[in-house]
């Protein structure tokens, strides 16, 4: 089985207790790798990607029939990973904002990452910014997002994430900046 391109017929076979399972099943396979990194750019751990990825799948499944088709699948699934990882990342800080830089030593020498030195300063630089403008300039810079669908997704105006974005931009820059 795989998945229908057509977003009607893909809820219907969710909605559907015939195929349901095996729906979703395909759902998770397409779009588990993209909803990793979505995550693991938010939080950093793969750990801790790994078990909001699981949380998202969850939730999709036991949330399938109050889901209204008012989104695309891939929006509703991207604002459940999103609500994960914000959740989580609002959980008191068991770390100091001096673990800020740990982190970066933590990317480099993760298993799961396997960027050059100039990727690294920029995952240090994105550490920096606050939340909600780190998720926005991610979505934009690495996924392409367009600002429609981050919006359905966060539920915030599209001038607002371009606003974010736009900050992000500059205190990156300033970070890079600093450092010449």
């Amino acid at each position: 089985m795989s998945l229908p391109t057509d977003e009607d017929i893909l809820l219907q076979q969710l909605r559907d207790p015939k195929t349901r399972q095996a729906t979703f099943s395909e759902v998770v396979k397409a779009y588990s790798e993209s909803l990793y990194w979505h995550i693991r750019r938010m939080v950093l751990s793969h750990d801790d990607a790994d078990d909001l990825l699981q949380n998202t799948f969850m939730k999709a499944w036991t949330g399938i029939d109050g889901f209204l088709g008012n989104a695309k699948v891939l929006t509703w699934l991207y604002r459940i990973a999103t609500n994960e990882a914000i959740t989580f990342l609002n959980k008191p800080a068991m770390f100091s904002a001096d673990d800020i830089e740990a982190s970066s030593v933590a990317i480099e020498s993760d298993e799961w990452f396997d960027g050059d030195e100039l990727q690294a300063r920029l995952q240090a630089a994105i550490q920096t910014l606050p939340p909600k403008q780190r998720m926005v300039f991610n979505m934009k810079y690495y996924e392409d997002m367009r600002y429609e669908d981050m919006s359905a997704i966060l539920g915030t105006s599209v001038g607002a994430l371009k606003a974010s974005y736009h900050l992000a931009v500059k205190k990156i820059s300033s970070y890079f900046d600093d450092d010449i």
